[in-house]
């Protein structure tokens, strides 16, 4: 936490609004835990979005494109120009959603996957590294806090269907 403290009334001393601010300490945290990884994403070719669409879909099932923009944290009618670009590079595809035919699912291909991988072990040593202050018990807690909030923040979100262990 920064040394930016509120003295109140009676001489004790509070952290200020933003050490307490939940978004400003998630986007400390995140800029801190990505790093330069984002110079390793861009070295392979891919935006950070790209990254993102095909470190999802490395999962293995395909995704349907509103679900993968929320994922993805991107607007869906950005995403759906990235995913043009992506499907002529031959990393994902587009596969009909089954009984909705208004469905489009998005699926990764071999090279998608070949791509994703070796970023994907260098995203979780990242990680590793960011972590190691915390013992195990806590890194877990932390993991299921940011998901619970995640669900219980996505299941608010009008229109919005349930995002559950992203």
């Amino acid at each position: 936490m920064s040394k930016l403290c509120v003295v109140d009334n009676t001489g004790i001393r509070t952290p200020g609004f933003v050490d307490r601010y939940l978004p400003a300490l998630l986007n400390q945290a995140s800029h801190l835990i990505v790093g330069d990884f984002a110079e390793v994403v861009r070295s392979h070719g891919l935006s950070i979005v790209e990254w993102r669409v095909l470190a999802i879909l490395a999962d293995g099932d395909a995704v349907p494109v509103g679900l993968l923009a929320r994922k993805a944290v991107t607007k869906q009618s950005t995403l759906t120009r990235l995913l043009d670009r992506m499907a002529e590079q031959g990393h994902i595809v587009r596969l009909a959603g089954g009984h909705d035919r208004r469905l489009t699912l998005i699926g990764i291909t071999e090279a998608g996957r070949a791509l994703v991988e070796v970023l994907v072990e260098q995203a979780e040593a990242q990680q590793k590294r960011a972590l190691a202050g915390l013992d195990p018990a806590h890194q877990w807690q932390l993991e299921h806090l940011l998901r619970h909030l995640i669900d219980s923040l996505a299941a608010d979100a009008p229109g919005a269907p349930r995002v559950v262990g992203v």
